[in-house]
């Protein structure tokens, strides 16, 4: 009699969840913060760092900005970064992808957590980047700013959540670019001053090409497992070889803008001095063979991306 084969859902509810009972997994206190990402969040830290510091040229200098509205762009940049990480470790983990990792295990795919409390904890993230934002709306009167906030929550959400996930379909590194590029460094700029220059444009641009890199890094760890798991990332879609080489064209290409800001600001030349991690970062990608390779090559990436937003701030602001 022949067998039944047994559809895949696409729906992450639509997939009992996997486990890995055979793995060593840490005790689930360390594997909540662990869920967080922590090296994730200079992403979010650094855009809002370039808007602020692009605001306080049209202010006037940093003594003239509002800092409690940028303190509350910074929250919410932080809660979506740490809500979408608790959501990507969720949809992966009940759609089965996790089921391939080699790294670290995840909170849902490792089985030590119930997925609806990692959704519901994604979720709760979710809510208080909307408080924030919901604060920041009532205190600037701007409330169309209601939209791009929905859309990034949206956009979070669905990265790898929902039926068709975008993530899984090589757009990661738009959402990456234009909610942690775009959105936050010029959204920055504008609740805190009311106003956007060409500054946080640019800024913006150097902010999202550097978070594309992380990334691209981090799924160029992954190509193997998510080609095999149907996760069609764009490291998946160019091939391992051709996707190190646009980690490397993402870092240059955000290098390029800070070139043109150093031509501007007499301090913002000292922000190449970020390329001592930049360049064994794209050293280590360029000729990686093992998984912490790229996991180091990562932290590098992440941290470059802090100091270089950090620094390219305090040279507009000084």
């Amino acid at each position: 009699m022949a067998q039944t084969k047994r559809k895949r859902s696409g729906h992450p509810a639509g997939k009992k969840q996997h486990s890995a009972p055979n793995r060593l997994v840490k005790p689930i206190p360390a594997m909540w913060i662990a869920g967080a990402r922590i090296r994730t969040l200079p992403l979010a830290i650094a855009p809002v760092a370039l808007g602020a510091g692009a605001a306080s040229l049209i202010v006037g200098g940093p003594g003239s900005l509002d800092w409690g509205l940028v303190l509350l762009s910074l929250a919410v940049a932080l809660f979506l970064q740490i809500g979408v990480n608790y959501s990507n470790d969720y949809s992966d983990g009940v759609r089965g992808t996790d089921e391939f990792r080699v790294g670290p295990p995840r909170l849902t795919g490792s089985g030590v957590a119930n997925p609806k409390r990692v959704l519901a904890v994604a979720l709760a993230f979710f809510g208080l980047g909307a408080l924030a934002g919901i604060a920041i709306v009532i205190l600037t009167g701007h409330y169309w700013l209601l939209i791009p906030g929905a859309l990034a929550i949206a956009a979070a959400y669905f990265y790898t959540g929902g039926k068709r996930p975008y993530g899984y379909y090589g757009l990661g590194e738009v959402f990456v670019f234009l909610f942690f590029g775009v959105v936050a460094t010029v959204g920055t700029t504008y609740i805190a001053s009311g106003s956007f220059n060409f500054e946080s444009v640019w800024a913006s641009v150097a902010a999202g090409l550097i978070a594309c890199a992380v990334l691209m890094v981090n799924n160029i760890r992954d190509i193997e497992q998510d080609r095999v798991a149907k996760k069609r990332t764009l490291a998946v879609l160019l091939g391992n070889r051709a996707s190190r080489i646009v980690f490397v064209v993402f870092l240059v290409l955000a290098y390029a803008v800070l070139f043109f800001f150093a031509l501007l600001f007499p301090l913002a030349p000292l922000v190449f001095f970020t390329l001592l991690l930049a360049l064994p970062a794209s050293l280590i990608v360029l000729t990686a063979k093992t998984a912490p390779e790229l996991i180091l090559a990562l932290k590098l990436t992440s941290l470059t991306g802090l100091l270089f937003g950090v620094g390219l701030a305090a040279a507009f602001a000084f």
